[in-house]
């Protein structure tokens, strides 16, 4: 099992300092089924690349250590589990850079707190449920993700691909949140773990997902195969997030039917939609953030309880639904210094304003559509070439989708107040342009529960300069 993690800012050996391991000294740590051997194959100024490999050894799993099936069968001396990521690289992780899941650094605080030009790979993970649930669990938290796959055999081609691949993580983001991300989702992705699941584990589960399972579009997938399907513990899991996380119920679209029967163990769509824009907002480090379009303030409200937004805003056309924000976030009753951190006003996203610049980032959800199309491109404008912060989230509904409403009568729009939706295709096709023409970047993101034909309710573009 390989682990690699490469930091391309200079300094670049102060990956050294964050994860307390002298790149000039190869370690070797004992493990209850192997060893962890952890080294750099590369460190110079410019690019440092540290790497953990385990060495599993299969005959003393079979002999009575953890991760023994206790069968005697030949499972236990022949099997993939010396060469594919699992349960067993996560306890390495834990074991080997548990100061750097902290966030802890002695001699580099201020590196440790910050979101850092990062690239993770991991070798052979196994994923059950093919390629796309690898970008289902990665992309949300602001990864660049890219996967390599593999045939069973390739003198074989008839038997088709292996559920092994290897994956690369890209993104600016803390080293803290990029281990506590990989802990978690490898067992995730394999569905599997070697030992016992017990109610510790969701203690586990609650410390390493601090401040990004709960608003996870995934969440109740990532509960459910860490705590290997376990019903109690996956309640008890579920709910303790829900208590730790305040987040806000949110009143704003209805889920299908279908979801409507979870409501008490799934987030609703537009709860999964909020969570995933703070994610792509945390990903790329935003401190000043403006909210354009933003309603009655439900992403606003999350956004002030979390102090990494140290500047908000947000501007609504309807002086009405900004007096019904202001009641909704308490704005009145807030602390002074929490008053000096927001900042409400009216203005339109089809005209030219000079309060909309000086933000870091700023947020169209589900806005967009209640223009009619000739106005998109004066909002273009607007936002992209005067306001231009250096990351633009736009989300808006995929029409494909609407097929799974059954109130819904085909060529019908969700909202009375809908002038157009697009389908996926269609919303690419717009993003691109915004991007060819503005100097951007963007990726795209599915947002809810997505039907191999059909996509997701929700499609996000994430802008980037």
């Amino acid at each position: 099992m390989i682990l690699t993690i490469t930091y391309t800012q200079a300094p670049a050996t102060d990956l050294g300092y964050l994860l307390y391991k002298n790149p000039s000294r190869p370690q070797t740590f004992e493990l209850s089924h192997g060893k962890a051997h952890m080294f750099y194959p590369e460190a110079t100024n410019e690019r440092c690349t540290a790497a953990l490999v385990l060495d599993i050894d299969p005959i003393d799993l079979a002999r009575g250590k953890k991760g023994s099936t206790g069968e005697g069968g030949l499972f236990d001396y022949v099997n993939d589990r010396p060469y594919v990521a699992s349960s067993f690289l996560s306890v390495a992780i834990s074991r080997v850079f548990g100061t750097a899941m902290s966030g802890k650094s002695k001699d580099k605080p201020e590196l440790a707190s910050m979101a850092l030009p990062l690239k993770a790979r991991i070798m052979m993970l196994p994923a059950r449920g093919a390629e796309g649930i690898i970008h289902r669990l990665f992309e949300p938290l602001g990864y660049k993700v890219t996967v390599e796959e593999y045939m069973l055999d390739e003198k074989f081609p008839e038997w088709g691909m292996s559920k092994y691949y290897t994956v690369s993580l890209e993104g600016e983001v803390r080293l803290q949140d990029l281990l506590n991300h990989i802990y978690v989702l490898i067992p995730v992705l394999d569905a599997d773990k070697h030992y016992w699941v017990g109610a510790d584990e969701i203690d586990k589960l609650i410390w390493h997902g601090e401040g990004w399972l709960i608003n996870h579009p995934e969440k109740g997938l990532i509960t459910g195969r860490y705590l290997k399907r376990k019903k109690n513990l996956i309640s008890q899991a579920l709910e303790r997030l829900v208590e730790e996380s305040d987040v806000l119920d949110d009143e704003g679209e209805p889920d299908e039917p279908s979801q409507r029967e979870e409501t008490e163990k799934k987030l609703n769509l537009n709860q999964q939609r909020l969570g995933t824009v703070v994610a792509a907002l945390k990903s790329v480090n935003a401190k000043r953030v403006i909210d354009i379009g933003c309603g009655e303030g439900n992403l606003l409200s999350m956004l002030l309880k979390d102090k990494s937004f140290e500047q908000i805003a947000g501007v609504d056309v309807s002086y009405n639904v900004l007096e019904r924000a202001k009641d909704k976030l308490k704005i009145d009753r807030l602390p002074e210094m929490q008053k000096k951190r927001i900042n409400l006003f009216q203005g339109s996203l089809t005209y030219r304003d000079k309060r909309f610049s000086g933000y870091d980032a700023a947020t169209v959800i589900e806005v967009i559509e209640h223009l009619d199309e000739n106005r998109l491109a004066a909002f273009e404008k607007v936002l992209f070439k005067f306001a231009r912060p250096q990351t633009v989230i736009v989300s808006t509904p995929n029409k494909e989708y609407n097929t799974h409403y059954s109130n819904l009568l085909e060529g019908s729009l969700r909202h009375r107040d809908h002038r157009f939706e697009w389908s996926r295709r269609e919303f690419e096709m717009w993003a691109a342009k915004v991007a060819k023409d503005y100097g951007y970047n963007v990726r795209f993101v599915q947002i809810g529960d997505v039907d191999n034909e059909f996509g997701s309710p929700t499609q996000m573009g994430v802008f980037t300069l």
